[in-house]
């Protein structure tokens, strides 16, 4: 099968499909005439499991696990139950502290932002989790690609200005010229790969493809 049918198959897009690959939760088969992956049954009915797994929350590292034959699914859904407990049991925290801030008539312009994280403070310390507002800029996740890929493409640039500084030193002595054409066009080709691929990891952060693909 090919991934469009897989998709239909297992409802799951085909950007989360990817995704589970590259986190090695899938790994298909190639076409040996094509090289294309190739999709079987069994894929499309791990995807599904995937697919029901993700949307009970169990986190990706667990399922990995869980594939692996590393941790059983009673084990499994025995430490997710408390997670979730444990995370109910902070919801309940921070609707009780909203309806507090309702009971009391607060207002924006007088609330007592530091007393009520005071508050929220000492319910940390007792295990209360409430929302992390200090998670990851998205404009970090753009730094560690770009880097690697201006990194590779002046090491493949390098070359380039040591061919065009001989030819032009040199000129007496130097080959042809398709022999530096053609050695030149080796890091070239490697450039443009790379500056193709920075292209594309900058439009999947842009969009949110990977977040999204967490989801499920």
């Amino acid at each position: 099968m090919k991934i469009n049918e897989v998709e239909r198959l297992a409802g799951i897009t085909k950007g989360n499909i990817r995704f589970y690959e590259k986190e090695g939760l899938l790994t298909p088969g190639r076409n040996s005439d094509n090289g294309y992956r190739d999709y079987g049954e069994a894929d499309v009915e791990w995807l599904k499991k995937i697919r029901l797994l993700r949307m009970l929350d169990v986190p990706i590292e667990e399922i990995k696990r869980l594939r692996s034959g590393e941790l059983t699914l009673e084990d499994a859904m025995d430490r997710h139950v408390i997670q979730l407990e444990r995370r109910k049991a902070s919801l309940d925290e921070m609707a009780a502290l909203c309806a507090s801030l309702k009971e009391d008539h607060a207002r924006l312009d007088t609330l007592d932002a530091d007393g009520v994280l005071a508050r929220m403070a000492q319910k940390e310390q007792e295990g209360t989790k409430f929302v992390n507002v200090k998670k990851t800029d998205k404009i970090r996740r753009y730094v560690a690609p770009t880097v690697i890929a201006l990194a590779i493409m002046a090491m493949m640039a390098a070359p380039i200005g040591v061919l065009v500084w001989a030819w032009t030193t040199f000129p007496e002595g130097a080959p042809p010229v398709w022999v530096p054409i053609f050695i030149g066009a080796v890091p070239v080709v490697v450039i443009l790969g790379v500056l193709y691929a920075l292209i594309q990891r900058i439009r999947e952060i842009g969009k949110g493809e990977e977040d999204e693909a967490r989801k499920y």
